[in-house]
């Protein structure tokens, strides 16, 4: 493996990402140089200069091969959290060395989770910054360099197969050049839509541009300590409740909706599965609030469950009611949306609804052919058979993210901390969910974590963001043929 062509087009991702916190210095310059311009100025100067050196010192290659693409991926990843990082160390605060490491991870897994306890004390500034991250992160760090970085050439191919997962090309029958561009034109018109119509809705523009990149990213970071619960404005949450819906849906199928193509929301089975298991997951839980007395008409009670079924299956966190307060009922069943999430090829993370809807096929196969040994039988989805590849995959992925989960649990339990909060916390890192029950509930946040369980909540992050293998596969390298 060519080290220096990996450090080359890492440093092409660091250029963009010190674009960003220029663009966030600006809003503090806007902001009467508030208190966070000088850390983003100099964060972006240095982050562009640690980038400029391996392109200016390492010649440009026209291919890659398949290790020095997972390095390439993993590696802009593990550098962009570290960059992200410099803003947060040089502002000072709350943030402590650790701290700043967990705060840029969540941002860029778009897992929302924090360790402020104050976050509207942080400037303008750095609350954008704080809110790039997670757009960067959720449509991919490397995704969105491949559309403004036209000088790799070929290699964008290689880079794009390694940033999206199998189940996810599944519905990009087009280029890759093509399918970034899909990819993009759906992010950023779901993104100025959404601003535009929370500003509508009551918010001022800097909250409305913020929560709807949050939004469309599927982070739930907000510019307030109580989240939407702030705003108490069921306009507000509708349009929240749509724009985070429509994320946690592949992109592809989105972009067939648009232009009319046959593979659209509407005729999707997954797209379908997934819509159904927001509605009747919603309306069980505002059945059981409303029966506990939790809320005092089922309006309010179906209001509450909805934004809270929603914000949790695709992974945004955002928050308008303490969940922990929820019957026994509300809770499980918010845990199971916290496992299985939104659809592959979208911004959220977790299981996907893909992968449930798989495996649910395969074991059914597995029943009938226990009744007729001779069957052929073949998986199929929306009338296309799974190769047996991807059946493995899933069932591989499935396995080791229960793994995974049980892995998180042992340890946060070793570090003190209550069943229902380990538990949970390990489902909320893994999946990019952000907020568990227990300590880390919806109204509460990470910062009462020892410093090893927030740099250990952080590494899940990563995995769960890299689709577990993707990460894993980075220190396996040597061992590839």
């Amino acid at each position: 493996m060519r080290v220096n062509v990996v450090i080359r087009y890492i440093g092409m991702v660091m250029q963009f990402i010190a674009a960003f916190m220029l663009a966030s210095a600006g809003v503090s310059l806007l902001n009467d140089y508030d208190s966070g311009f000088s850390p983003l100025l100099l964060s972006a100067f240095l982050t562009a200069l640690l980038g400029l050196f391996p392109l200016l010192f390492v010649d440009r290659v026209d291919e890659i091969k398949t290790k020095e693409g997972y390095a390439i991926v993993v590696g802009s990843w593990l550098v962009a959290c570290i960059v992200g990082m410099f803003p947060y160390l040089i502002w000072g605060g709350e943030f402590t060395p650790v701290n700043a490491w967990f705060e840029s991870v969540s941002g860029f897994t778009t897992t929302g989770a924090s360790i402020l306890n104050d976050i509207e004390f942080l400037p303008r500034g750095m609350l954008f910054w704080r809110a790039s991250s997670a757009w960067i992160g959720g449509i991919g760090v490397v995704m969105f360099a491949l559309v403004i970085l036209p000088s790799l050439g070929r290699s964008r191919h290689m880079l794009s197969n390694v940033e999206m997962s199998t189940i996810a090309k599944d519905n990009f029958h087009y280029r890759t050049k093509v399918i970034t561009r899909i990819l993009i034109f759906v992010y950023v018109g779901m993104t100025l839509i959404t601003t535009l119509l929370l500003k509508y809705a009551g918010m001022n523009w800097f909250d409305s541009m913020t929560h709807a990149m949050s939004a469309c990213g599927t982070c739930g970071f907000s510019t307030k300590n109580l989240s939407i619960a702030f705003y108490d404005s069921a306009a507000i949450e509708a349009i929240l409740i749509v724009a985070m819906t429509l994320s946690g849906i592949h992109f592809g199928v989105l972009y067939a909706t648009i232009t009319g193509r046959k593979n659209n929301i509407f005729r999707s089975t997954i797209v379908r599965t997934y819509i159904g298991m927001l509605a009747s997951v919603s309306i069980v839980i505002a059945i059981s609030l409303f029966t506990e007395g939790i809320y005092e008409n089922f309006g309010e009670a179906m209001r509450h469950a909805t934004f809270q079924v929603v914000s949790i299956t695709t992974t945004s966190g955002f928050a308008t009611a303490d969940t922990n307060t929820w019957t026994s009922l509300a809770i499980v069943l918010l845990v199971f949306c916290s496992v299985i999430c939104g659809c592959a090829g979208s911004t959220s993370g977790g299981m996907k609804v893909d992968r449930l809807f798989i495996a649910c096929k395969v074991i059914g196969n597995r029943m009938r052919l226990q009744q007729h040994h001779s069957a052929v039988i073949r998986t199929k989805i929306d009338g296309t058979v799974q190769e047996e590849s991807t059946l493995s995959l899933v069932m591989t992925f499935i396995v080791a993210y229960i793994m995974l989960v049980l892995i998180g649990t042992i340890v946060y339990t070793m570090f003190g901390c209550d069943l229902t909060t380990g538990f949970t916390a390990s489902i909320a890192c893994i999946s990019n969910v952000g907020p568990g029950f227990g300590e880390v509930g919806s109204m509460a946040n990470y910062a009462s974590l020892p410093a090893l369980l927030k740099f250990f909540s952080a590494l899940l992050m990563l995995v769960g963001r890299l689709e577990i293998f993707g990460f894993i596969q980075l220190f396996f390298m040597r061992s590839w043929r």
